[in-house]
């Protein structure tokens, strides 16, 4: 259902809107161009290479990021008019694209730390069992967010503005949400914190070389 309303104390969030709209249509533009320009360089470098698991990941990243950017623009934009319905649609668009992108950022990061842990078979389990726990928790924590989301638009002095009611546990959820995103990026940066930490004592043990030399040894051999 669509509401009109021309009540001048709605002119504060008119004003924030269309501010915000200046921001994510510039930042859009911004993205766009940067990926017109890199273009070729993709085809060179990517499309044209041999494929692995870490290039299709980063094309799903980069693509799916593209497609958000969109998406985002259609509820951001106070002149671009969308029914509840496609509001809606959208806003879940953008939580379940999100959450793929986490998906796939936790599968490289997972790759990576397996790497600088020498292919430990211990450490690979390790980290699939703690992901897999966080991921299941946080998918089902955002369908129970989805479905206590509502929305309605608003026409506000000729802007268009999707109002989202989101009631229950949303705010605890999207808190537990983002707590645990947080607990699994401190575990990986910690343990390839403490990684390269291990290299560069057992390093510096054998070595006579400046200290900026033997952390450069360090990056190379764990990335």
């Amino acid at each position: 259902m669509t509401l009109v309303s021309n009540d001048p104390s709605w002119w504060p969030l008119i004003n924030t809107s269309v501010v915000f709209s200046y921001f994510a249509v510039a930042a859009s533009v911004g993205l766009m161009y940067d990926c017109a320009l890199t273009f070729g360089q993709e085809v060179k470098l990517i499309w044209r290479q041999r494929w692995s698991l870490m290039t299709f990941l980063y094309l799903i990243v980069r693509y799916v990021g593209i497609g958000y950017v969109v998406m985002y623009i259609l509820i951001s934009v106070p002149t671009i008019s969308t029914t509840d319905a496609v509001s809606l649609i959208v806003n879940d668009g953008l939580y379940w694209m999100a959450d793929v992108v986490n998906v796939i950022l936790g599968v490289i990061m997972i790759a990576r730390s397996h790497a600088m842990y020498q292919r430990s078979r211990k450490m690979l389990i390790f980290l699939v069992v703690i992901f897999l726990a966080i991921r299941i928790a946080s998918v089902v924590m955002v369908a129970i967010r989805m479905m206590q989301i509502s929305g309605e638009e608003f026409v506000l002095y000729g802007t268009y503005q999707c109002m989202f009611d989101s009631g229950g546990d949303f705010i605890f959820l999207t808190s537990m949400t983002w707590i645990l995103f947080t607990v699994w990026e401190v575990l990986v940066l910690c343990l390839a914190v403490w990684i390269a930490v291990k290299h560069f004592h057992e390093l510096r043990q054998h070595s006579t070389r400046g200290i900026i030399g033997d952390c450069f040894t360090v990056l190379i051999k764990i990335m």
